[in-house]
């Protein structure tokens, strides 16, 4: 499994928000600091406000802000909301495994055990685990994302 490209940057973009710290986000200066073309963004952001995830505030000093606290956010919830399923084989895409050869595949059980994996991983770190780690990186509140 590979994540895309743009759910990195919608990755990237809500810890640029989070750190933030509830203050409105303009889109350019998010994509200045990001190295990411604002059009590129305004496809990620589109579907993060869609979904509920950010908010926006029009006119003179509008931009975009996290709908809730970094808390309530995982790195899951965000990478599904874009990449769709994290499932590494098909068959687990569902809730349902349709697939009529998994009574005798034997790779099932590591594509289970890998998905487990990946999900146990995306849904225990929270954005504002993230905002912690880039403190860490770049000490303080100066960051560099």
């Amino acid at each position: 499994m590979k994540i895309s490209t743009k759910g990195r940057y919608a990755l990237r973009l809500m810890l640029d928000l989070a750190l933030e710290e509830g203050q409105v986000v303009r889109l350019r200066d998010a994509a200045k600091r990001q190295d990411i073309s604002v059009k590129y963004l305004e496809q990620i952001i589109s579907v993060l406000q869609k979904c509920g995830y950010v908010k926006s505030v029009r006119g003179p000093g509008g931009g975009y802000m996290l709908a809730k606290t970094p808390q309530e956010y995982t790195v899951g919830m965000i990478l599904r909301q874009i990449e769709g399923s994290l499932a590494p084989v098909a068959c687990l895409d569902g809730e349902i495994n349709d697939c009529p050869r998994q009574g005798e595949c034997a790779t099932l059980r590591v594509w289970k055990m890998l998905y487990e994996a990946i999900n146990s991983v995306v849904d225990k770190v929270s954005l504002a685990d993230m905002v912690e780690f880039d403190r860490e990186i770049h000490g303080g509140t100066d960051y560099i994302i």
